[in-house]
């Protein structure tokens, strides 16, 4: 499966979204941001999880994942539309560096 909906957007691996999730530090409850790459959706049901993939400082890659149905996830926008990923795991970015690494 490489799209999937989450509320009322439509997401497919390859597209570049922002992540809106809610951290909570003590008493404050703050919305963190995090922007990158959609690389994998596993998962089925429940149990449906998505991997952002982002070039971090220094050039290091991070990847993060979320459960589909989390409670911390407030939004997530679409910032870029993908055209023409035929893969469901966008697993050979890992390998490339600089630019290349940041297009689909």
């Amino acid at each position: 499966m490489i799209s999937d909906k989450f509320k009322e957007t439509d997401i497919h691996v390859g597209d570049t979204l922002r992540v809106h999730s809610q951290v909570k530090e003590g008493e404050k409850i703050r919305v963190q941001v995090y922007e990158g790459i959609l690389i994998r959706i596993r998962g089925r049901g429940e149990n449906k999880t998505f991997t952002v993939r982002k070039i971090g400082a220094g050039g290091i890659g991070v990847e993060r994942t979320w459960p589909l149905d989390s409670r911390s996830l407030s939004k997530i926008e679409v910032k870029k539309k993908t055209t023409g990923v035929r893969r469901s795991k966008l697993y050979y970015l890992r390998d490339l560096t600089g630019r290349q690494a940041v297009r689909v």
